[in-house]
């Protein structure tokens, strides 16, 4: 498993790294975005972190906490498709940070810190722990932590080249575990019965409980 998840996460850190770096990018990076709210540049500033942040984490101080699961990491979230949440803020802020760097230095960094991770990754133990660093005393295993990245930029991924008319999607490795563990976390925020509503009675799913994200 552990393998697994760091090629499937490596795979698609590099097709994120691609996109970053194209012509299309750089030329609507002041546009809207197809996500409201968020500039292009925003879109591609949060979808770098999940390149940037994985380094910035294994770099941070672990004190020992229980490690949160990656299902659990999105079943709690609360308000995620509510545009002027506290955490669509906070995300369009962290985004924008990055993003204010430019075009070309977000392609170099996410590019630099791919390259970086696809020798490190492979040197760490299977019960490595990073630290959540926005959420202080948070910890998650680190092969759960890329798990969640895998989501993160099979999303994104998607946003992003929707935004820029771009041909580009996630590996199908990082995909399945993305649906894997967005799913996972519907059942745990919803329960099983409306899960399977969800699934196979769309009229009766009124919570539209798929929607983790």
């Amino acid at each position: 498993m552990t393998t697994e998840t760091r090629k499937a996460y490596l795979l698609a850190a590099e097709r994120a790294v691609q996109l970053l770096a194209t012509e299309e990018v750089a030329n609507g990076w002041e546009k809207e975005s197809v996500l409201p709210g968020m500039s292009v540049g925003g879109l591609a500033g949060h979808l770098a972190r999940s390149v940037l942040q994985v380094e910035w984490f294994l770099d941070g101080q672990v004190v020992g906490a229980e490690p949160v699961s990656p299902v659990r990491y999105y079943a709690r979230l609360v308000d995620t498709s509510v545009p002027d949440s506290a955490l669509n803020v906070g995300v369009r802020a962290r985004s924008e940070e990055t993003a204010a760097a430019g075009s070309t230095i977000v392609a170099e960094q996410a590019r630099a810190a791919w390259q970086r991770l696809a020798h490190r990754l492979n040197k760490e133990p299977a019960d490595r722990r990073v630290a959540i660093l926005h959420r202080p005393g948070e910890e998650m295993l680190l092969d759960g932590y890329l798990r969640t990245r895998c989501v993160e930029l099979a999303v994104h991924l998607d946003d992003l080249a929707l935004s820029v008319g771009a041909r580009c999607e996630a590996p199908e490795a990082a995909l399945a575990i993305a649906v894997d563990v967005l799913v996972a976390a519907a059942r745990d925020r919803h329960g099983d019965q409306a899960v399977l509503h969800a699934l196979a009675r769309r009229e009766r799913d009124v919570d539209q409980v798929l929607r983790v994200l």
